[in-house]
């Protein structure tokens, strides 16, 4: 056939590719989904009600939607519904919106603006976020810090946070977090915590330096530029605070523009109908000092004015007041800003046991870590801090890897940073010299930072120091030194590894100056007296580190710390070679050290115990020079202090009380405290959570004392004993009062006190607010009450208590007493065990109690046992427990019940389905009693352990609950001892009831 014939179906097949091709040009086109699908995400966003409704009407006039569609759209509830099916109604008759988008260019001008341009604004900034995030991942490799995407809400700043040092905080409070705080997920940050609340307009987050904020604010952008949380958030700016250090004024367009520099910027962030986060990450990096009193109030957007003005401004809500805020800061500069513009407090969480023990460690020396940090608690205490943590653990690990015995590891935070600045001092090529240079560099920038409060450079800054920019490879910079990259910008600041790393160096930089110095160090370049010796150099430093301006957040303890633990045997012989210090210096600048900071710790006199006289103790754990604490060591594990709390043994206390052993499950103050010595030790109390205090004759002036620790906000005591204190009855009101406000007591045990009627009243009354938190235990056993206005006392007491188990055990409190509590317990909602034994109580009181069963729903546990209620008492019970559905255990051991009380308890437990215990040991039911239970037990299916020991049953009673016990029964024990059975009757009866019931327990 010719080739250029025509084939039959040569035709059909081009003309069929070429249909396909114009389908799929088709098919493309309709793929587009036009301007209205593009934008209905947000034009439900952005349209308001009021432009919904004129845009209705405008397309009920222009013929684009029916009345019937119109009427639809107002039937639909919410806002974004009724726009959603405006959309869908359009896309049919106006599939590009042409006809929405002119109307909304001529008459609502900004929100079109808005729905035009929003998406692909933030498409470019989230893009820039994204790219900023991948190349800091790199580096952030390095920096250790807290993997949590979890904060804790808590409420406030505490007093401590506010006064003292970062890691005097940690030291404090053993390395927990705050005692309230409520895990919050980086999803629930700025969102409304309940249903009928408000998404927070400020939050705060505090944390110490090192615990990992930033590294949260990461997470957070990282979250949120991949929209898996707050997909409502058009933007959200992190800003941190170093990079305005540069700027000397700025408004807000102009900060704005510094961080999200595109066109059409201010369509969204000065828009209402937009949600903006800015994020204000290390408020105390500002280089001006944050007044929120002081600063001048503006809302002009385009003013410039000093960045510190600017700031409080836009946290007042003077500038910015749509914005949503999340400020992030130490502690103390945290506590700055005014309580009531913050609505929402949080705290970055301390590294958990778990998390620490998962730090990055050598599998082969990993447990030999940890099993040597659980050997040195302050050690361990300080690894909370993730950053602190990655150089104690690092430092180990490196170490103990050596193998080598000529190298031991380090007992004291001075010497693990030696270790870690400085890894060649484990080996033996110890370079001479090596250390000069850093130190007149790197030394002298950071304890002159330190004295500023500066911890972030520029490298402007690091050059004026000599330091080289960037650090060179293996250098001491190259170790200790990290880069942080900004936000908006390709501009960098340099910081040390950890605020601690600074203070180390400051620390060292000041040892070396110190031995040649003639001016006194803390002036760089100011003129001042002469100052020679290092004698009269640490002496100013001791006094610089307690005078009140250095002292209000204690921003030189860690650096006498280390100034201290410099002067240590084991540091010296580590440091002193490369340092050019003899022995024989060593040891006279030990003496001094040592003499100097024990007067410091003895001068307090009978003053408080304060956090600087608890530092300078620390100051001489750090020299080694441990002889005075282990002495108040071993007297406080011996219980043998009495007498011993003068001069500076307080303050040692005190020290013990944050780092011994001895004090991490109870603190055992019993027989040594008077009223004195519990002043001067009163503030440090404050952070033990059980405390027992015993035997120590407290008079009326040691309880209130006593009262103040306790209704103190700060009190972290759970548990506290004061069992055999001879406490009087003045004493015990401001105990009282104390405990209407205390959060935190569980248990109070008070055992063998004094405390008469007519105080017995205020302490129950008031002891019924024992904390809000838990299952809440009140001891008041022994307590002579017989001639108490019982009726009125024990009556309040149960209808207001908060309390969970209530005893008052052997309280003669007869039938008045009771009666009352009977009353109470009818509208008391809380306790759900109550033990009343040992209280004379007879059959009124029984009948009393009765009636409140049958309206009380909650409780659960009554014990009655050792009182004559008789079987009318009994009777009165039974008739309760036919319509009570709470009560699970009844304890009526010896109340004296015979066969007619038996009979009626016996009817009400073939109704009854609560109750599963039931204890009437030492009764005289016999053997009529004996034969109702065995016909109940036959259709109760609740009852799981029944106590009949003692009750005269008889070979025949016994015969009769073996009969029951091979029906349908739910018994897993019971007991028929002391019944008069005999060995054979025993035998018979127990095989009998194996026989029938082989899961139930019988003891006979």
């Amino acid at each position: 056939m010719d080739r250029h014939s025509h084939i039959p179906w040569q035709e059909y097949c081009y003309l069929d590719l070429k249909s396909n091709a114009q389908k799929q040009e088709t098919s493309k086109r309709m793929e587009d989904p036009g301007w209205l699908r593009r934008h209905q995400t947000l034009l439900q966003r952005f349209l308001s009600t009021s432009i919904l409704v004129n845009v209705v009407h405008h397309m009920r006039k222009s013929d684009l939607l029916s009345a019937q569609e119109a009427g639809l759209i107002q039937e639909m509830g919410l806002l974004k519904d009724k726009v959603h099916l405006l959309v869908e109604f359009l896309s049919v008759t106006d599939p590009h919106g042409a006809a929405l988008q002119t109307y909304l260019q001529s008459l609502h001008l900004t929100e079109y603006n808005l729905i035009t341009v929003h998406d692909s604004v933030v498409r470019r900034y989230k893009e820039s976020l994204i790219q900023r995030l991948k190349e800091d991942e790199n580096s952030l490799a390095q920096v250790p810090g807290n993997s949590n995407s979890t904060l804790l809400l808590i409420e406030c700043v505490s007093d401590l946070q506010q006064r003292e040092h970062d890691l005097v905080q940690v030291s404090v409070n053993r390395g927990a977090g705050p005692l309230h705080g409520r895990v919050l997920g980086l999803d629930k940050l700025i969102a409304p915590l309940t249903r009928v609340s408000t998404a927070p307009h400020v939050t705060l987050t505090v944390g110490v330096a090192g615990s990992g904020k930033s590294r949260m604010v990461r997470r957070f952008i990282q979250l949120w530029t991949t929209s898996q949380i707050y997909p409502e958030l058009s933007l959200a700016i992190p800003i941190a605070c170093w990079e305005l250090s540069s700027f000397d004024r700025l408004s807000v367009e102009r900060l704005l523009r510094l961080f999200v520099p595109y066109d059409n910027m201010d369509v969204i962030l000065f828009n209402e109908s937009c949600k903006v986060l800015l994020i204000l990450d290390g408020l105390e990096e500002f280089r001006q000092s944050l007044d929120f009193a002081e600063a001048p109030p503006t809302s002009d957007p385009r003013r410039e004015i000093p960045v510190s003005d600017l700031i409080a401004n836009i946290v007042r809500g003077n500038l910015l007041p749509g914005a949503t805020l999340w400020l992030l800061s130490r502690p103390g500069t945290g506590a700055k800003v005014p309580a009531g513009l913050v609505d929402r407090v949080t705290e970055a969480p301390p590294l958990s046991r778990t998390s620490q023990s998962q730090t990055n460690t050598p599998e082969d020396v990993s447990s030999q870590v940890w099993t040597y940090l659980n050997s040195q608690k302050p050690l361990l205490i300080l690894s909370s801090v993730p950053a602190v943590c990655h150089i104690i653990v690092t430092t180990l690990s490196r170490l103990l890897q050596l193998d080598s015995d000529a190298t031991p590891l380090p007992r004291t935070l001075t010497e693990v940073y030696a270790h870690y600045c400085w890894p060649h001092l484990s080996g033996s090529d110890t370079p001479s010299g090596s250390f000069r240079k850093p130190l007149s560099t790197l030394g002298r920038l950071a304890f002159y930072s330190l004295l500023r409060r500066r911890y972030t450079f520029s490298e402007t800054e690091l050059r004026t120091y000599g330091v080289d920019v960037p650090p060179q490879g293996g250098m001491l910079s190259c170790r200790i030194l990290q880069r942080r990259q900004s936000w908006s910008s390709d501009s960098v600041a340099w910081q040390f590894t950890h605020t601690s790393v600074q203070e180390f160096l400051g620390a060292l930089f000041y040892y070396i100056s110190s031995r040649r110095g003639m001016f006194d160090l803390f002036s760089e370049s100011g003129v001042s007296w002469p100052r020679i010796g290092f004698h009269s150099h640490y002496r100013a430093a001791l006094q610089k580190t307690n005078q009140s301006d250095a002292a209000a957040q204690g921003n030189l303890d860690l650096f006498m710390r280390f100034l201290s633990g410099l002067l240590s045997p084991a540091a010296a012989a580590l440091l002193g070679g490369s340092l050019g210090v003899g022995h024989e210096e060593q040891v006279t600048q030990r003496t001094t050290a040592t003499t100097l900071l024990q007067n410091a710790v003895t001068g307090t006199g009978g003053d408080a115990v304060s956090m600087r006289s608890v530092t300078m103790v620390t100051c001489l754990a750090e020299l080694q020079q441990g002889e005075w604490l282990r002495s108040v060591e071993d007297d406080l594990i011996n219980c043998s202090l009495r007498g011993k709390l003068k001069g500076g043994v307080c303050t040692v206390l005190a020290y013990l009380l944050q780092v011994s052993d001895t004090c991490t499950e109870e603190t055992q103050l019993s027989n040594c405290l008077d009223s004195s010595s519990l002043k001067r030790l009163l503030p440090q109390l404050l952070y033990c959570s059980k405390l027992r205090m015993e035997n120590n004759a407290f008079k009326e002036g040691t309880m209130e004392l006593l009262g103040s620790l306790l209704s103190a906000k700060e009190c972290h005591i759970q548990m506290l004993s004061l069992a055999d204190n001879s406490i009087s009855s003045k004493g015990i009101k401001p105990l009282s009062r104390a405990l209407l406000v205390n959060r935190t007591l569980t248990t109070l045990e008070s055992l063998n006190n004094i405390m008469q009627t007519n105080v017995i009243r205020l302490f129950l009354l008031r002891g019924n607010n024992i904390g809000a938190k838990g299952a809440k235990t009140l001891f008041i056993n022994k307590l002579n009450t017989h001639n108490l206005n019982i009726l009125q006392t024990i009556y309040q007491c149960f209808y207001l208590c908060l309390c969970v188990c209530f005893s008052l055990t052997a309280n003669l409190l007869h039938d008045e007493g009771v009666t009352a509590i009977a009353e109470a317990m009818r509208v008391n909602r809380a306790i759900t065990s109550l033990h009343l034994q040992w209280n004379f109580i007879k059959a009124g009181a029984a009948k009393a109690l009765a009636q409140s069963l049958m309206s009380n729903t909650c409780i659960q546990l009554l014990d009655l046992q050792e009182n004559t209620l008789g079987d009318n008492g009994v009777i009165a019970l039974a008739c309760a427990l036919r319509s009570n559905s709470s009560l699970s255990v009844l304890y009526l051991q010896g109340v004296s019940a015979g066969k007619s009380g038996a009979v009626a308890l016996a009817d009400a437990l073939v109704v009854n389905e609560s109750l599963h215990t039931l204890d009437l040991r030492g009764n005289s039911i016999g053997m009529e009693g004996a034969k109702a239970f065995s016909s109940a037990l036959k259709k109760n299916r609740s009852l799981r352990s029944l106590n009949l020991q003692e009750n005269s049953l008889g070979m025949d009673g016994a015969i009769f609950i073996a009969t029951a016990l091979r029906g349908n029964h739910q018994l897993t024990y019971i007991n028929l001892q002391g019944n008069g059975i005999g060995e054979s009757g025993a035998k018979v009866v127990s095989d009998a009831i194996k026989a029938g019931a082989a899961d139930c327990v019988v003891d006979i």
